[in-house]
């Protein structure tokens, strides 16, 4: 009995080290603006969306599961066609340019100066479907409200378990 223990111990071991991580794309978070305020571009949002955005890319590179890809290669085509939320699948064809098995992207919405919701997607890309998702509303509009809210949704939704296996 202790050698058939050995040996699924052992082959459930060699498998997970075999595993590869996912190459992921992962794209900045992007602003829809519903609230009173829309219309005009605020530094301190700007800024926070390169704060969350940099934030999400360093939590999931910690993840084993993820190999991140560079964005730079594809920056003139993601400006020209974003933004990606309203792009029609062109987010796709942009992270499958980067070699990447898995795209990552998000929005946050601006209700209001103190109402915002993070909405973040992994999705597959050899079968176009969404693999995982989270969304987090927060309440305050400050560096460590946008920050607690990444931490949030990717602990308790994106990470919360391990990823389908890629067959």
């Amino acid at each position: 009995m202790l050698q058939i223990w050995t040996v699924l111990t052992f082959l459930l071991v060699a498998s997970a080290a075999a595993a590869e991580p996912a190459k992921t794309a992962v794209f900045d978070l992007e602003l829809i603006d519903t609230s009173a305020e829309s219309g005009h571009v605020r530094e301190d949002q700007s800024r926070r969306l390169a704060l969350a955005s940099a934030a999400l890319r360093e939590l999931l590179s910690k993840s084993p599961q993820f190999q991140l890809v560079d964005i730079a290669p594809q920056a003139e085509a993601i400006r020209t066609k974003g933004p990606l939320h309203k792009c029609n699948g062109c987010d796709e064809d942009i992270a499958k340019a980067l070699g990447a098995d898995l795209e990552v992207s998000g929005i946050v919405q601006k209700t209001s100066n103190l109402i915002l919701s993070f909405a973040i997607t992994i999705k597959d890309l050899r079968t176009g479907k969404m693999i995982r998702g989270g969304q987090v509303d927060i309440r305050g509009n400050t560096d460590e409200d946008w920050l607690r809210g990444i931490r949030w949704v990717v602990k308790n939704r994106l990470l919360a378990e391990p990823l389908p296996v890629r067959s």
